[in-house]
């Protein structure tokens, strides 16, 4: 599907694979497909509230997600229910694909996480990464996995930088 032809009333349901099973899935709607950018919005979908501490996902939250089919993360901007910016998490995955109505992302442990002044950027899940064994049975994904991340920091600590992904 290219950018003109995407139908901006088009559903489709996002697929988070773990470990070889489905984490989670959940209906969003298709904004765009350029054939390498995906972009979808969908609302939280977590039951109740999710407290990170340095931030809340709760029910009225908005997602507009971003996934691409040539790189090795997603990024997700994050707005409450009246429209403010709560920030960007962004997932490092294999990259992903889309096929009938299923965007299906492989989800290899490691986040990032910027809040909408900039002032907090911060790694997550480097020890869940370290556990998963990935660098022992899949080195090429676990090095792309962290260099993705690598990437994400500078973009998300630059002015400009996640936004400029995703324009």
């Amino acid at each position: 599907m290219s950018a003109n032809s995407a139908d901006r009333s088009s559903r489709l349901d996002v697929v988070l694979v773990k470990g070889g099973r489905t984490k989670i899935r959940y209906a969003a709607e298709l904004l765009n497909d350029d054939g390498t950018r995906i972009v979808v919005r969908a609302p939280w979908s977590g039951a109740g509230v999710r407290d990170f501490g340095f931030v809340r996902f709760e029910p009225g939250d908005v997602f507009t997600e971003y996934y691409w089919r040539d790189r090795w993360y997603a990024v997700k901007e994050v707005r409450d229910a009246v429209g403010a910016l709560k920030g960007w998490y962004c997932d490092v995955t294999r990259p992903a694909t889309l096929s009938g109505g299923e965007l299906v992302v492989e989800d290899l442990d490691l986040d990032l996480w910027r809040s909408a002044d900039g002032t907090d950027v911060r790694r997550l899940d480097e020890d869940e990464f370290a556990e998963s064994g990935l660098a022992e049975t899949d080195p090429e994904a676990a090095a792309a996995a962290v260099t993705a991340l690598d990437e994400l920091e500078v973009f998300a600590t630059a002015d400009g930088g996640l936004e400029s992904l995703l324009d």
